[in-house]
């Protein structure tokens, strides 16, 4: 009976494996093609993964044998992997022995009251006897007044019992993290095959009314699809067994869970041949697919474009009716409630790598021992692993079980556990990049000055934490942009099912013959729908960024790498560890350390901005022609500062530099360091535009006419770059505008009354602001006029 269920699930679940394998291997040859053109920078440094079979517990406790029937004292071990191993004794671990159970805890919940266990286990023990016969009596009876029970939906429950509540607490919330991994690392994983095989379980689900997340998607390939096979078998066993079944009602429910984890057992093992031939197969067809792929690349997208064209032209109106009516009023109520706990949650893990790095600076200025030091800086490593610390992190994300209750009518989303755990292992892994970064500017060993050991720590962590809050921003909208695209596109497809579901099937004729593996109909129609409810969630997201609601950053930095410097950057005004990373304050930077030179690498961000006409000109800075003015720095150009590091050679900060040589030293400097150009808000640009119109129509009202200064629109550099760098001291500016022709640059470095101008890259188009390549010659002209006017002056 559990072979020929097992057997028929596996043969409709084939056709849709197949299916988007094909799919899903030529996304995945198209993103090699173009060299993943969406990766996500990110600030902080990524930790390496850790080496596999560390430790992260194993300590000797009460653990209850279900064949002896009794409590026994085991030696648990609990490695990276996240699976539990309990073996006989700690000798029998140490000479390598075979752990006496080996639990998997994909699925599972973690439980430290009798009475929640009880509970939760007589849900799924459907009695059809129904008595209240030994109510009182315990499931399992307690040696210890600490336990902790290990729930599964499909394998026989574990349990563990310990003489005090710290032992209890450490325990419980280390098995909570291996059920969060156990459930989601082998789903972000980004290779084809997996994109594959969850895009099939969806379609299959689909094909049988199911929209929406499923709950039993946890674990491997192995154990989701076995899943997909109880799902169907379980009521058929309950009506053939229960009924069948004699004796007290915990022994009977004891035999039953029994029943159905020697049950899943046989399936599981159907399912794993089952699935191997299906992936062999599946790859062979692959290999005969990867050279028309790669060949006909430009064709298959053409082709594809094509057809989601053609859908879109008949979907996108009841898309929209639907998504208007149903969807779009609740975005903006369902962010609210998604933000408060998801950033509280965040903004304690901030908190606390905070509060560690203090307490690391305090011991050190009491104890001077720089072995201790080394000492407290692993321990700090070891932060993210610490399921006891972590824990009052990930409780804050809980309070999504509660606010979000009104979905489960309105949208019949039943559970929100994919979400939270999700958000949990996103809190981990920040912190891991946040000590891992931390560990990569500060090394105990490569300190030589004792004394000035505490205000490098305290850089360092500063700049950790702005470097945090980007990161933070970042991750946090991705979380909200997934969730309310998971939350609502039910609605939408189960809507949209009677009617545009029906009329697919004959969309097909629109794709080539030699094309129709790798372009699925179902496929495009689904991307549509997701299309669609992603620009309104990114809507309302952005919406929240622009308000700054929870320290939602906008998305108008563009960041792609990360560099180093020496630690004199990492000097950060007090209050802003909560601001934007990429804004440091150009007064904060020559405030610099005249006085504290270290050798010691750092993070330092770094980014460009893409200047279309250099860029289709073939311009390079070596050889652009320009003018350079001097003119006094205001508070709005400080905020516009431009960050400057060399990464290879270390050597001094460039803006500290300048402040102690002068302008002209400066000058040299900037030759031998890479420039990052960080946009700031556009409603500072406008804002700052406005200023400068009204400064250089004070001066120079010709020069703003020929503009056409209207304060909606922004300045933009007629021909190339303009290159501003801001020093406290002698209040200079070094701009260097680079003009068509063969020109030559003049310099000035005197003072001269204020001027800013504001070049924005890519704010308006040129067609707007000076039409035809005649007016723009003649601004230009009339720029250097006014310019040389002003130094003559």
């Amino acid at each position: 009976f559990t072979s020929g269920k097992t057997e028929a699930t596996i043969k409709n679940f084939s056709p849709h494996y197949r299916r988007q394998y094909a799919v899903a291997f030529c996304r995945h040859v198209q993103e090699e093609l173009e060299q993943h053109r969406h990766s996500q920078s990110r600030f902080l440094k990524t930790r390496p993964a850790g080496e596999a079979g560390t430790v992260l517990y194993e300590a000797e406790l009460l653990h209850f044998a279900e064949d002896l029937k009794k409590w026994k004292d085991r030696y648990v071990v609990i490695k990276n992997d996240y699976t539990v191993d309990c073996f006989e004794t700690k000798e029998a671990y140490q000479k390598g022995a075979s752990p006496k159970y080996h639990v998997l805890p994909a699925g599972g919940k973690v439980l430290t009251s009798e009475e929640d266990y009880n509970l939760l286990s007589d849900k799924h023990f459907p009695d059809p006897v129904g008595s209240s016969e030994e109510a009182a009596a315990a499931f399992v009876p307690l040696p210890k007044e600490f336990p902790v029970y290990l729930w599964q939906p499909f394998c026989r429950h574990s349990y563990y019992c310990f003489p005090e509540p710290g032992a209890q607490r450490r325990f419980s919330a280390l098995l909570g993290d291996c059920v969060r991994h156990s459930n989601h690392d082998f789903l972000k994983q980004t290779t084809y095959e997996v994109e594959a095989f969850l895009e099939a379980i969806q379609f299959f689900r689909q094909e049988k009314g199911h929209y929406g997340t499923w709950e039993m998607i946890t674990g491997s390939e192995k154990e989701i699809l076995s899943n997909l096979v109880m799902e169907e078998l379980l009521p058929n066993l309950q009506t053939m067994i229960l009924p069948k079944m004699k004796g007290k009602r915990n022994d009977r429910k004891r035999a039953w869970f029994g029943i159905v984890e020697e049950t899943y057992g046989l399936v599981q093992q159907q399912v794993a041949e089952g699935l191997s031939t299906l992936k062999e197969e599946c790859r062979e067809f692959a290999k005969t697919l990867e050279g028309t792929i790669r060949s006909d690349m430009d064709q298959i997208l053409n082709s594809k474009n094509f057809l989601a064209g053609k859908i879109k032209a008949n979907v996108s109106e009841p898309a929209q009716k639907c998504c208007t009516e149903n969807i779009q009023p609740f975005l903006t109520s369902i962010l609210e409630e998604l933000m408060g706990p998801v950033s509280s949650g965040f903004a304690e893990v901030r908190s606390l790598f905070d509060k560690e790095v203090n307490e690391i600076i305090q011991d050190f200025q009491k104890t001077n021992d720089m072995t201790r030091l080394k000492e407290n800086v692993d321990q700090l490593m070891s932060v993210p692993f610490n399921s006891v610390k972590m824990e009052p992190c990930y409780l804050k994300v809980n309070l999504l079980q509660e606010l979000l209750q009104d979905l489960k009518s309105r949208f019949k989303v039943h559970h929100i556990d994919f979400v939270i755990q999700r958000t949990q292992n996103f809190m981990q892994e920040l912190m891991e990049n946040a000590v891992y970064t931390f560990e990569q500017l500060f090394s105990p060993s490569r300190q030589a000055d004792s004394a000035k050991v505490a205000t490098t720590i305290e850089k360092v962590k500063l700049r950790v934490l702005k470097q945090y809050d980007y990161d933070s921003s970042t991750i946090r909208k991705k979380i909200f942009q997934e969730a309310l695209v998971q939350i609502t596109l039910p609605t939408m497809q189960k809507t949209l099912a009677s009617t545009c579901k029906p009329e697919l099937q004959r969309y097909e004729q629109y794709i080539f013959a030699d094309y129709t593996s790798v372009i699925q109909v179902e496929n495009v129609y689904e991307e549509i729908l997701y299309q669609t409810l992603l620009e309104e969630a990114l809507k309302v997201i952005n919406e929240a960024a622009v308000l700054r609601k929870h320290n939602l950053f906008e998305d108008n930095l563009n960041v792609p790498c990360e560099s180093v410097s020496s630690l004199t950057e990492l000097r950060t005004p007090v209050g802003s560890a909560q601001g934007t990373p990429a804004k440091a304050p150009a007064a904060a930077r020559a405030e610099g350390s005249d006085t504290e030179s270290h050798g010691d690498e750092t993070l330092l961000v770094t980014g460009k901005i893409v200047w279309e006409k250099d860029a289709d000109e073939g311009k390079s800075p070596d050889k652009e022609s320009g003018a350079s003015v001097s003119a006094a720095g205001d508070q709005a150009s400080r905020r516009e500062a431009v960050a400057t590091t060399d990464i290879g050679d270390k050597q001094e900060s460039p803006s500290a530099g300048r402040t102690k040589q002068g302008v002209a030293e400066g000058k040299s400097a900037l030759e031998n360091v890479s420039e990052c150009v960080v946009s700031t808000e556009r409603r500072e640009l406008k804002a700052q535009q406005k200023a400068v119109e009204e400064k250089v129509a004070s001066g120079t009202d010709t020069a703003v006419d020929n503009f056409g200064a209207s304060p909606k629109k922004e300045l933009k550099a007629p021909e190339g770059a303009v290159k501003e760098e801001v020093t406290s001291e002698s209040q200079t500016v070094m701009a260097a505008v680079s003009v068509s022709g063969t020109e030559k640059a003049s310099t000035a470095q005197e003072k001269v009354p204020e001027i800013k101008l504001t070049f924005p890259p890519e704010s308006v188009t040129d067609r707007g602001i000076l039409g035809s390549e005649e007016k723009k010659s003649k601004v230009e002209n009339e720029i250097m006029g006014k310019l040389s006017q002003t130094e003559n002056a």
